[in-house]
């Protein structure tokens, strides 16, 4: 409601729905065919020319019209002057961050950095039943079947002389004439820490969409059916050949997801295992 106050002037749930609805039954769309026209049935025409297109088309490098529709249906649509993104009535990070609570998960277990599975595949395969693979699944069968297409991002990190910069932990920017896509604040991941927000300097990060080149880091599944197809044709591969290793993960499964639902699918194939 806040964004709609911003744009429109309105104040009252019920005279947004009606801008909103009146600009979705001018657009009449039954089956939207692309990303934008799933954005304009979902909140209108005004609504995504200021918010997400610009910012749609510079994090995934083309246009809106040749992304599918189902990039956009994992965005919430409120009328509420709430501005948390999500509707979860539990929101929050690990206290001290994620590393403290993967220091905790791995308390008392064998772990190894530095080395990569697949430069000697047959030696960690011999040191369990059940292997857990969470990176690339085209680059674990050698890219034999082609290579699946991914988004990447470049990190521009600042030392700041104030102590608070923004008032936020990430405000984004949908201009597509900002090369960034969102600023990152982290003294504010923890609000209660007075010491860490009472420090006469900050740390901000700008994140800038990028190119994938192997080599680089993966991190957006590009999602359309060349790769859909394509990812299945490797789930397929891996089920025949290589029955005790899962495919897991932002990489291993080709989906995009948010961290919840990262960790729901980490525990629900963890009691399947065990």
């Amino acid at each position: 409601m806040y964004t709609f106050y911003q744009m429109w002037g309105v104040t009252q749930p019920e005279e947004a729905r009606r801008i909103i609805e009146s600009q979705r039954r001018e657009a009449v769309m039954e089956n939207p065919a692309n990303l934008e026209e799933q954005a304009i049935c979902l909140v209108g025409r005004d609504v995504y020319a200021t918010l997400i297109k610009g910012y749609t088309e510079k994090q995934w490098g083309r246009a809106c019209t040749e992304l599918p529709a189902s990039i956009i249906k994992r965005l919430p649509v409120r009328f509420t002057f709430d501005n948390n993104y999500f509707n979860d009535r539990y929101q929050g990070i690990p206290v001290g961050g994620y590393n403290v609570l993967i220091k905790g998960l791995l308390d008392g277990i064998e772990w190894r950095t530095g080395c990569n599975y697949l430069d000697d595949r047959a030696y960690f395969d011999g040191l369990a039943d059940e292997i857990v693979y969470t990176g690339p699944i085209d680059e674990y069968f050698g890219w034999s079947l082609g290579f699946l297409e991914y988004r990447s991002l470049r990190f521009e990190q600042e030392m700041l002389p104030v102590s608070n910069y923004q008032g936020n932990a990430i405000v984004n920017y949908t201009e597509r004439t900002v090369p960034y896509t969102r600023i990152v604040e982290h003294k504010h991941f923890e609000p209660g820490n007075g010491a860490v927000l009472s420090l006469p300097y900050t740390v901000v990060t700008r994140e800038y969409p990028a190119d994938y080149t192997p080599g680089s880091e993966a991190y957006y599944p590009v999602d359309n059916k060349r790769n859909r197809d394509l990812h299945a044709a490797y789930q397929d591969m891996g089920r025949c050949n290589v029955p005790h290793t899962w495919f897991a993960g932002r990489l291993g499964s080709y989906k995009y997801v948010d961290m919840g639902q990262a960790i729901s699918s980490a525990l629900k194939l963890s009691k399947a295992l065990l």
